[in-house]
């Protein structure tokens, strides 16, 4: 599968429920790299690279969150793979 680069932005409930510590879980277990924040407008933002197969896995978790999230939309854009991450991490 190819590798590719998604940035996500997700909204609704997602602040206050622990999205961004979960996404750093789920993200790690999949083996994928890149970082989740939380934005002023109560969106999560979260820009990941990896396999494919494992990005649309991690969509497909986004689309319903952890425990007590409340997920309206999630918007999706794809861009070209630049192994630009090491790691998945919550940033500020």
């Amino acid at each position: 599968m190819a590798e590719k680069r998604i940035h996500i932005y997700v909204s609704g409930i997602v602040q206050g429920v622990y999205f961004r510590a979960s996404t750093v879980n789920k993200a790690k277990s999949l083996g994928v790299t890149g970082w989740v924040k939380n934005l002023s407008d109560r969106r999560v933002e979260i820009l990941v690279e990896g396999n494919e197969e494992m990005l649309n896995q991690l969509l497909e978790w986004c689309k319903k969150g952890p425990l007590g999230a409340e997920v309206d939309d999630v918007e999706i854009k794809v861009l070209p793979f630049m192994r630009e991450f090491n790691d998945f991490k919550i940033i500020y």
